[in-house]
């Protein structure tokens, strides 16, 4: 069994040292445990402290890309190292490292594929109470949408078996945490939320630079992963409103055309033309893209064949360091030892 620990990173060379002194290197029921840096085109001494910290793998951006492609090279390269559960944490510090064997137990005894490790919100000092309402409102939300229950939507200390690395794709280019927990309701992953523990706060987040943006960016994830998932209900709620609107502006017509005051009220009827043709372009957009959503559905089978079939192949050969779509193997000689 073997447990890769992934850590993406930008400009982490002040907090990085100390998160990777907390990692464990032994876990009860797994036979090696290997931490693995993702650095996201860092200009600072990032890789250089990931190396001198024992670091065993690093792969690198050659520009910053941004958290979500981050995570996804680090899935990648787990993918590749022949990862049996992938296990995500932060650089700077912000999770106790003692409850990476809480969230890996699950998958170990069969229980979970996915394991988010649900902070203590309301028990977090260094959070206002603006930003627990949204935690909390953010939670409800995606809930209803991805149909689990979750605790924790932002948490980004994670474990996931490898069927489940493989399922999961990323789209978006801001954060994985919304789309992923939306996709593992939708797929039907088993997923379970623990609680865990949390450091004090080393430094700002740097994904919520500003409130306002957060909640525009996460609104377009939710609604995007939604549409993705279920597109006929979307258009076809939104077409069903139409139409009833068209219908009431209809009767209100002709309540005034058979009083024959139908002449002053042509607006209703002009209305109810454009309301009715929204409604049924509405209807057929969702069954398009219902169809499209069954074509993607197969792609996404395919792909994961493909990608189980590329990691065994890759596992077999002599090939040490395969290439990465977006990175590189910038540490190769660690890895070797």
């Amino acid at each position: 069994m073997k447990v890769i620990i992934q850590i993406p990173c930008f400009n982490e060379e002040e907090y990085l040292r100390d998160t990777l002194k907390e990692l464990p290197r032994q876990l009860k029921d797994v036979d090696e445990v290997i931490w693995l840096v993702v650095n996201d085109g860092s200009s600072d001494s990032t890789v250089q402290v990931a190396m001198a910290s024992g670091a065993d793998y690093v792969v690198s951006h050659t520009r910053n890309l941004g958290l979500s492609r981050t995570f996804r090279t680090g899935l990648e390269a787990c993918l590749w190292l022949g990862a049996d559960i992938i296990v995500n944490t932060d650089a700077d510090n912000q999770y106790n490292a003692k409850d990476i064997q809480k969230i890996i137990d699950p998958i170990l005894q069969e229980k979970a594929d996915y394991v988010v490790g649900a902070r203590p919100i309301k028990e977090i000092e260094h959070f206002s109470p603006w930003k627990k309402f949204l935690q909390r409102a953010g939670s409800k939300l995606v809930s209803r949408l991805s149909q689990l229950d979750i605790e924790d939507t932002t948490s980004g200390f994670r474990a996931m078996n490898r069927r489940t690395a493989l399922q999961l794709n990323v789209f978006n280019e801001y954060t994985y945490t919304l789309e992923t927990l939306i996709q593992s309701g939708q797929l039907k992953i088993a997923t379970v939320f623990i609680p865990i523990r949390v450091n004090a706060k080393t430094r700002p987040s740097r994904l919520i630079s500003s409130t306002v943006n957060y909640l525009k960016r996460s609104a377009i994830i939710i609604f995007r992963s939604f549409l993705t998932y279920k597109p006929l209900k979307i258009f076809l709620t939104a077409g069903t409103v139409s139409i009833l609107c068209a219908l009431v502006l209809g009767i209100r017509y002709l309540v005034f055309f058979f009083h024959g005051e139908g002449t002053g009220h042509v607006q209703s009827l002009l209305l109810a033309i454009i309301f009715f043709i929204l409604g049924t372009s509405g209807w057929m957009f969702g069954m398009q893209a219902d169809l499209i959503s069954v074509n993607r559905r197969l792609l996404e089978d395919v792909s994961q064949r493909i990608k189980r079939m590329e990691s065994r192949i890759l596992r077999e050969s002599a090939l040490d360091f395969p290439d990465l779509t977006d990175a590189r193997w910038d540490f190769p000689k660690a890895a070797k030892k």
